[in-house]
């Protein structure tokens, strides 16, 4: 059976009223992403978390293995604590009340057959980059409730490594750099500063800031937007090194003391910096709200 990671959320604003669904659904070995969104204008905050599932589920055209992530407590609970007493019970509660959302829950039970589902929990807005989007989808498709969208999203073509890193710096004066560091299925948002540096500086510092973390063995990607960095690091170092850290036209090179930095990681660590120009990025956007939010 295929693998496939879910992530899923949904809401209304205000409960009840208009409200929103996504979902995330990520290939593990490929990392391509497919995301699905929509909305209701009369509903609940539970209905579409239970909505966001079914739609998830139902657009698999095969049987699958399935990790669908949920920040919704109901609906975990509900899947695998609740429903097949509901079930024995004719869909009604201990107390003889019919359960709520029993269409819904009907719907999700027929849709769960078919797989193989590992029922997860994630803390929301806690930096998970998917449990994000999918936030982030239920929320547009609130405002345009009724709306609904099936929007394939392939990452860049990427080598084969044991470590990706997505780096994103902020403009100002404060120095903020955010980045996604992905092993395998484990991955971490990290965040830092260099306040008073450019960009140029922080792209440097952070790239190789981030890479001392890393053991001394296997390859890395690192993917940048600054054409500034995948270059020196890929092209003009062993230039000015030869050169004795002067330019082809003997200028020192500007922030030498931060490539000599890099420049020592990328000796210990084989790091590969693919082009991703025209290409979309969905850490970068998530990283970016990162940034913003957290004012750097």
């Amino acid at each position: 059976m295929d693998h496939i990671i879910i992530y899923t959320d949904g809401g209304s604003d205000p409960n009840p009223g208009p409200g929103g669904w996504g979902a995330v659904l990520v290939d593990p070995r490929t990392r391509k992403t497919r995301e699905l969104s929509g909305g209701e204008a009369a509903t609940t905050n539970n209905r579409m978390e239970l909505t966001a599932a079914i739609q998830a589920l139902e657009s698999l055209r095969d049987p699958c293995r399935v990790d669908l992530f949920t920040d919704s407590q109901y609906l975990r609970k509900g899947i695998t604590q609740w429903l097949a007493a509901w079930k024995r019970r004719g869909w009604r509660k201990k107390d003889g009340n019919p359960v709520l959302n029993a269409d819904l829950w009907k719907r999700l039970a027929a849709a769960s057959q078919r797989h193989e589902i590992a029922w997860e929990w994630v803390k929301g807005h806690s930096g998970n980059l998917y449990n994000e989007r999918a936030d982030e989808l239920a929320t547009s498709a609130i405002r345009s409730p009724g709306g609904g969208s099936s929007v394939p999203s392939e990452a860049p073509t990427r080598p084969t490594v044991e470590c990706e890193i997505f780096l994103k710096v902020s403009g100002s004066r404060r120095g903020g750099w955010a980045a996604v560091v992905r092993q395998g299925e484990d991955e971490e948002v990290i965040q830092g500063a260099y306040p008073g540096a450019s960009a140029n500086q922080l792209d440097i510092l952070a790239a190789a800031g981030l890479l001392e973390t890393l053991p001394a063995r296997g390859r890395v990607a690192v993917y940048t937007a600054s054409d500034y960095l995948r270059n020196g690091a890929t092209e003009w170092l062993v230039g000015w090194r030869r050169r004795g850290w002067k330019t082809a036209s003997g200028s020192a090179v500007k922030n030498a003391t931060d490539w000599r930095r890099l420049a020592r990681q990328l000796e210990r660590l084989e790091v590969l910096w693919p082009s991703v120009k025209g290409q979309e990025v969905p850490e970068w956007k998530l990283l970016a709200q990162r940034l913003k939010s957290s004012g750097a």
